[in-house]
């Protein structure tokens, strides 16, 4: 018997997909949602009860589309996000700080907007933005990043406030530093030589299925029980600025 919908945004790849597969696996119908229409078919293709649907966040239509066949969700993952770039404030590009706050705040503002009421029906739903440590916490060099992440944390934590009373339980997962196959070498544009340095000498940073372990977990919990903030970090990390590497 299905638990319920289970949506998960920026789901082709890295921590999107591994949730979508461990949410399949525990028992969700999952939808897979993300730009990379073809990735999502492989995705859907290999897992038992994934389906793949095309979403821009930073499209209303294409957001309107998706909400349009989802009349009740049990589990809404704000997934989809990224950085750009890692330039000192005095020299970076606006352009990037738009792009970044575009998907990772209002793209997840779009989702949960248009998902609300079916997240409101029927037994109630749970609402899961994947931020970052970078959210609580500012390092040099990510101002960028951690400015928009700093607002997906508000953002959350205002909901939580606003839907107080209501059916609907809303947490942040927020992991530290994690090596999958994209974040890095798309923050550094392609650069696989700055990306793999991110990680050089670092004793297993997080992997995308550690997070969604913990999305999982919180999701899961009893329905009266509701994990506001999960901080998720490598041992090797003890803040953005502070990791243990060895030669």
């Amino acid at each position: 018997m299905s638990r319920g919908v289970a949506v998960v945004t920026g789901a082709s790849s890295g921590i999107g997909a591994a949730t979508a597969r461990r949410l399949a696996a525990a028992g969700y119908e999952v939808v897979a949602a993300a730009r990379r229409t073809g990735r999502l078919d492989e995705l859907a293709a290999s897992v038992p009860g994934i389906r793949p649907v095309t979403l821009d966040v930073t499209s209303p239509s294409s957001v309107a589309a998706l909400a349009a066949d989802l009349p009740d969700v049990a589990i809404l993952v704000n997934n989809a996000g990224g950085a750009l770039g890692q330039e000192p404030v005095a020299v970076t590009d606006p352009a990037d700080w738009q792009a970044m706050y575009e998907v990772n705040v209002i793209g997840a503002l779009r989702v949960t907007q248009a998902l609300l009421p079916a997240l409101e029906a029927g037994t109630g739903g749970h609402i899961i933005m994947t931020g970052s440590i970078a959210g609580h916490l500012v390092y040099e060099g990510g101002a960028g990043y951690t400015a928009a992440k700093h607002g997906l944390t508000a953002m959350t934590e205002t909901l939580r406030l606003e839907l107080n009373g209501k059916p609907v339980r809303v947490t942040e997962i927020a992991p530290g530093m994690v090596k999958t196959d994209e974040f890095s070498l798309v923050r550094f544009r392609g650069d696989t030589e700055a990306a793999d340095r991110v990680y050089a000498g670092v004793d297993e940073p997080l992997t995308a299925e550690d997070v969604a372990d913990a999305i999982v977990w919180s999701a899961t919990r009893p329905a009266h029980v509701n994990v506001d903030l999960l901080v998720i970090k490598p041992v090797a990390q003890a803040a953005p600025h502070k990791v243990h590497r060895t030669p």
